[in-house]
C-alpha cells in the first residue's frame, strides 16, 4: 500500500452524511461497506494506538479461520463499532486513504451510520439514552436541594455501587456535580458593551454555555466573562440553547440530533445577523457546529452562517493577538503547565492554539500532550468500557505524573476530570481560560 498522505499538502475531503437519503439505512450496503474499510484497516494497522475499535477489528481478524476480514462473523462488527467515541482523530491525524483517495476512507463516518442503523432498529438500553439526554438529566439534578441530594450520592461509596449494579455506570468513574445556581442564573444575557474593533473578530461575542458548563461548571462561565471583558470584547450567553447534539450523535440518534439542530440553528443565526461571534467551552460541542451538522446540512444557509461564525475560544483568542487586539500584560506566571489537547480540539484543524496563548504569559512552559484523555463522553462512565477508557487515558497520566507540573489543564473539562482523578501528581485541573484569568490577576 502506498501512503498517499505523505508529502502531501491537499487537504482530506469530508463528504456529506447522507443520512437523509434511503440508501443510508440500507443494511446491506452497509455491511459491505464496512468489510471494505475493514479490510483496508487491517492491512495497514497504522491506527491500533488510538482507540479499542482497532485491536478489537484486528483480534477479531487474527482469530478468525482464514485471519482476513472474509473470516469475521458480519455480526462480530457491531462490536468495533461499540467501541468508537467518533472521536476522528483516525481520519484527522492517521488514515493515509481519506479522500480524495481513491478508497474513500472516513472511519469515524462509516461507525455513525453503523451506530445510526442500530438505533433506529434495535433502539438504545435506558442507560444509554438516560446519560445522552444531558439536558434533561442537568435540569433535574440541578433543582434547588436536590443537586445537594445527587451530590451527596455520587460521592457515596454504596450508592455508586449500586448505580453500577442496576444502571451499569461504573463506581469510579468520575461524574458531574450539580448546581442550582446555574450559568444562565449567574449571568443575564445583557454584557457590558465595549468598542466593536476592526479586523476579522466582531470583538463581539456570544457565548454557547453547553449543558456542562450551564449545570456542572457555572464558575468556568464567570472566568469566561473576566477574561473575554478584560480584553475588550463584549459577551453575552446566547438568548437561549438546547444540547448541541454531540451526545445523541454518538449514540446514533440522528433524529434527536435533528430536533436540536432546530431549536439552536435560528437562534445562533440571528445573533450571526445582530454582529455576534461564537465560542463554547467545550470542544465536543464547537466541533459539532463546526463540522458535524454542516455535514448533515450542506444545504443550510443557517447552518453555514453559524459554522462560519463559530470559534474554539483560544482561536478566538489568539486571532484577537495576531490582529494586535490581545491584551498581554499579565501579573502572574502559571509556571510548568501540562496541557492535554483534547481530541475535538485537534480535529477543528486550528492548531495548538490553547498551548499558544498561554505561553504568552511569562514564566510559564506549557507542555501539550496529544494523546487522547479516554473519557469521550459516556465512554469513560460506562461499566463495560471503563476499563478500556483507563487503558487509553495512561499515557496522557503517565506523562503529567513524569512532569509533576504546577497546574494540569484540558480544553475539554471532562477529558481534565478523568486524567486529574487518574494521575497522581496532580489533585484538581484547570480550564485552561481559568489559567489565563489567573495569569490576568483578575
Amino acid at each position: 500500500m502506498s501512503d498517499y498522505r505523505e508529502g502531501s499538502l491537499e487537504a482530506p475531503t469530508r463528504h456529506p452524511i447522507k443520512w437523509q437519503e434511503p440508501s443510508y439505512w440500507d443494511k446491506g450496503k452497509l455491511e459491505d461497506e464496512l468489510e471494505r474499510v475493514f479490510d483496508i484497516c487491517h492491512g495497514c494497522r497504522r491506527c491500533v494506538s488510538l482507540c479499542q475499535s482497532f485491536p478489537t477489528l484486528f483480534d477479531l481478524v487474527d482469530e478468525s479461520e482464514t485471519m482476513e476480514v472474509d473470516g469475521v462473523d458480519k455480526n462480530d462488527y457491531q462490536k468495533v463499532v461499540d467501541e468508537c467515541y467518533l472521536c476522528d482523530l483516525c481520519y484527522m491525524t492517521k488514515c493515509p486513504y481519506v479522500p480524495p483517495h481513491e478508497w474513500n476512507v472516513d472511519f469515524p463516518h462509516l461507525m455513525l451510520q453503523a451506530k445510526a442503523q442500530k438505533f433506529k432498529f434495535k433502539g438504545a438500553s435506558f442507560r444509554d439514552g438516560l446519560l445522552t439526554s444531558t439536558d434533561t438529566v442537568s435540569a433535574l439534578a440541578s433543582i434547588p436541594l436536590v443537586d445537594v441530594t445527587v451530590n451527596a450520592l455520587n460521592n457515596n461509596g454504596l450508592f455508586r455501587n449500586a448505580l453500577e449494579s442496576t444502571l451499569g455506570v461504573h463506581h469510579e468513574a468520575p461524574v458531574p456535580s450539580y448546581h442550582a445556581k446555574t450559568l444562565r442564573k449567574r449571568f443575564s444575557s445583557g454584557g457590558v458593551t465595549k468598542p466593536k474593533a476592526a479586523g476579522v473578530t466582531t470583538g463581539k461575542v456570544a457565548l454557547f454555555t453547553t449543558c456542562y458548563c450551564n449545570y456542572s461548571k457555572p464558575e468556568l462561565g464567570d472566568d469566561f466573562v473576566q477574561v473575554f471583558e478584560h480584553n475588550g470584547i463584549q459577551i453575552d450567553l446566547v438568548s437561549r440553547e438546547v444540547c448541541c447534539g454531540m451526545p445523541k450523535l454518538e449514540l446514533g440518534d440522528l433524529d434527536s440530533v435533528n430536533a436540536l439542530k432546530e431549536q439552536n440553528i435560528p437562534r445562533l443565526a440571528r445573533m450571526v445577523d445582530a454582529g455576534y461571534d461564537i465560542v463554547a467551552p467545550i470542544p465536543s460541542c464547537v466541533l459539532m457546529f463546526k463540522q458535524e451538522l454542516p455535514l448533515m446540512y450542506p444545504e443550510d444557509e443557517d447552518v453555514k452562517k453559524v459554522q462560519a461564525a463559530f470559534f474554539d475560544p483560544f482561536e478566538y483568542l489568539f486571532m484577537r493577538h495576531r490582529e494586535g487586539l490581545l491584551n498581554t500584560e499579565f501579573r502572574n506566571e502559571l509556571g510548568d503547565v501540562s496541557y492535554q489537547v483534547a481530541c475535538h480540539t485537534r480535529v477543528q484543524n486550528v492548531g495548538l492554539k490553547t498551548r499558544d496563548v498561554l505561553s504568552l504569559v511569562p514564566g510559564t512552559e506549557v507542555h501539550a500532550i496529544e494523546r487522547c484523555s479516554g473519557h469521550d463522553g459516556t465512554y469513560a462512565v460506562k461499566k463495560e468500557t471503563r476499563a478500556n477508557s483507563v487503558k487509553i487515558a495512561r499515557p496522557v497520566v503517565r506523562q503529567v505524573d513524569q512532569k509533576e507540573p504546577d497546574h494540569f489543564s484540558s480544553d475539554c473539562p471532562m477529558a481534565a476530570v478523568q486524567i486529574a482523578n487518574l494521575a497522581t501528581s496532580v489533585d484538581e485541573a484547570a480550564h485552561p481560560i481559568s489559567l489565563l484569568r489567573q495569569a490576568y490577576g483578575i
